[in-house]
């Protein structure tokens, strides 16, 4: 079954049956975290732009690890590509930041 959550853009984000096991097949610790990788992109510390136009949704799931979850929203339609958990959020710094907006 597809699961579907809403982007801080409000665009439907989609994760889908056949994704599910690419992901967790290469990231075998997330294997319980499906949850968590849906409530990332719908409630992110932040999102930075990834290099070919992909998002990267980041949220601390645990003390010192943090989830990261790389999805492509296209006009009113979204699919998650991939998610893995680091201990070095700050490695993501580098890239342009997309949200919250800073002032």
């Amino acid at each position: 079954m597809t699961e579907t959550v809403p982007s801080i853009n409000k665009v439907p984000i989609r994760l889908t049956d056949e994704r599910w096991p690419h992901i967790t097949e290469e990231h075998c610790e997330l294997a319980d975290m499906k949850p968590d990788v849906l409530k990332t992109v719908a409630h992110p510390l932040r999102i930075v732009e990834g290099r070919a136009g992909e998002l990267l949704a980041q949220r601390e799931v645990f003390p010192g690890r943090h989830l990261v979850v790389v999805y492509r929203e296209e006009g009113d339609d979204g699919f998650i590509i991939t998610a893995f958990l680091t201990t070095r959020p700050q490695s993501l710094d580098r890239r342009r930041h997309v949200w919250p907006l800073k002032e």
